[in-house]
C-alpha cells in the first residue's frame, strides 16, 4: 500500500487583499446602519458653528478659523472615535471577536479595515460642514482641498484610538464612556483657539490626535496660508495615526487571544 501524500496547505492570505475585503464589508454595513448617525454628527457640528456665530465674528481671525476647522474634524471624532469604540466594545462583549478570529485573515486586516471603513464614512459630513462653515464665517474656500489629506490622516488617528479603546475596555459600557469622553475632548479642545486656553489645557490639546488635523485645516482657511505649517501638522497627524492603528492592531490580537484562552 502506497503511503498517502499530504496535501499542501493553502497559501496564507495576504494583508492587502484581506484588508480590502474587510474594508468593503464594513463599509457596506456602515452605509446601512450608520447613515442616520452621520446626519446627527453633521447637524451637530453645523449647529455648533451656528451657535458660536453669535459670539465669534466672521472673517479670517483665529476664532472663526478654529470654530470651522474644529467643527469639521468633530464629525470624524463622532464617527471614527466614538462609534468605533462602541462597535468594538460590543463586538468583544458579544463574542463577535471569536468569529473574526476564525477567519483566515491577518489581525491587522480586521483592525485596519474596520477603522478605514468608519473613517471613510465621515467624508460627506466633513465636506458639508467645512463648506457650510466657511460660507457662514466668510472664510476662503480655496484651501479646502486639504481635506483630502486631513480626513484620512485624522480619521486614521481617531479610528485607531477608538478601536483601541473599544478593544481594551473590560466592559462595553466603559468603551461607550471612553468614546463619549474622547469625542467631548475633540469638541472642547478643537473648537476654541489654543491662544485662549490655559497652559495645562494646551498640553492636553497637544495629546489629542485630532489637534494636528484641526491646525492644518485652520491654517488653509487664511488668505495666505503657511504651507510649511500645514505640511508639518499633517506629518505629525500621519505619525500619530500610524501609532494609533498599531495600538489598535495590538489590542485586537490581545482581545482575540484572551477569548481563545
Amino acid at each position: 500500500m502506497s503511503a498517502s501524500v499530504p496535501h499542501p496547505l493553502a497559501p496564507a492570505v495576504r494583508l492587502w487583499p484581506s484588508l480590502r475585503a474587510v474594508y468593503v464589508a464594513q463599509l457596506s454595513r456602515a452605509r446601512v446602519a450608520r447613515i442616520p448617525l452621520l446626519f446627527v454628527a453633521t447637524f451637530q457640528s453645523i449647529g455648533i458653528m451656528i451657535l458660536m456665530r453669535g459670539v465669534v465674528d466672521g472673517g479670517t481671525g483665529d476664532e472663526a478659523r478654529a470654530v470651522v476647522a474644529g467643527s469639521s474634524v468633530l464629525v470624524v471624532a463622532f464617527v471614527a472615535l466614538n462609534l468605533l469604540a462602541q462597535h468594538f466594545g460590543q463586538l468583544r462583549a458579544s463574542g463577535g471577536i471569536d468569529h473574526y478570529a476564525t477567519l483566515p485573515v491577518p489581525a491587522a486586516s480586521v483592525a485596519l479595515g474596520t477603522a478605514a471603513a468608519y473613517a471613510s464614512f465621515t467624508v460627506p459630513g466633513v465636506i458639508v460642514t467645512a463648506v457650510s462653515g466657511s460660507l457662514l464665517y466668510q472664510l476662503p474656500l480655496g484651501g479646502l482641498w486639504v481635506l483630502l489629506a486631513v480626513i484620512p490622516l485624522a480619521g486614521a488617528a481617531l479610528a485607531g484610538l477608538g478601536a483601541a479603546l473599544g478593544l481594551l475596555a473590560p466592559r462595553p459600557e466603559l468603551a461607550t464612556l471612553c468614546g463619549q469622553l474622547g469625542m467631548s475632548a475633540a469638541l472642547l479642545l478643537g473648537v476654541l483657539p489654543a491662544g485662549r486656553m490655559p497652559e495645562p489645557v494646551r498640553w492636553l490639546r497637544e495629546l489629542l490626535p485630532s489637534t494636528y488635523g484641526v491646525e492644518a485645516l485652520a491654517e488653509v482657511l487664511r488668505p495666505g496660508p503657511d504651507w510649511g505649517s500645514v505640511v508639518a501638522n499633517l506629518g505629525v497627524c500621519a505619525a500619530v495615526g500610524a501609532l494609533a492603528l498599531t495600538l489598535a492592531t495590538w489590542a485586537y490580537r490581545r482581545a482575540a487571544i484572551s477569548r481563545v484562552f
